[in-house]
């Protein structure tokens, strides 16, 4: 298993507005410590930006179409939330945005690593923060990103998420100097 990093912010749900947490986070950190973690982001350079925009309808046909869709692309975790909701593809098709997002601002397009490498993990707060692992982790490492930023959103047609990443940063491989 690759090197973990985790992070988060504004959620699908009841809890704080845009904020970040440190890598305990995803281990139980309360609110409390989410808010308190927002100051070590001052002055903190973003070095990448993700974003994405999914159809909730699609997703949902998606998931009835491709039986094995829901065990490819999410986590144990991921399932057991989005399951125990009225409308497990609002949930669904807002962490499929949040994947694609992160794999955005990595650069890697979508076969730069697993969706399920990147989970959206929700706080007691109602945060949602991302927990990186795998070849993800390995390429934020690569481009100097060691913190996350992460909102969703849905509607009830669409699905948003925006991430950004942060950390000393570090040209990728092969730019000009």
């Amino acid at each position: 298993m690759g090197r973990r990093l985790s992070a988060g912010g504004g959620g699908d749900g009841p809890g704080p507005g845009p904020g970040a947490v440190d890598r305990a986070a995803a281990d139980g950190a309360t609110t409390g410590d989410a808010i308190g973690a927002v100051d070590g982001l001052i002055g903190q350079p973003v070095v990448a930006i993700g974003t994405d925009l999914v159809d909730i309808d699609r997703i949902r046909q998606v998931i009835e179409r491709q039986p094995g869709f829901v065990g490819r692309v999410y986590t144990d975790g991921e399932r057991d939330y989005c399951e125990r909701r009225r409308d497990p593809a609002e949930r669904y098709a807002a962490r499929f945005a949040a994947k694609e997002a992160v794999l955005k601002a990595l650069g890697t397009g979508l076969g730069g690593a697993d969706f399920a490498d990147i989970e959206v993990v929700r706080l007691d707060s109602g945060q949602p923060i991302l927990r990186i692992t795998g070849r993800a982790a390995e390429r934020a490492a690569e481009l100097g990103i060691d913190r996350w930023l992460l909102t969703i959103t849905h509607s009830e047609h669409l699905a948003q998420a925006f991430v950004a990443a942060l950390g000393p940063g570090r040209p990728p491989s092969g730019a000009a100097g």
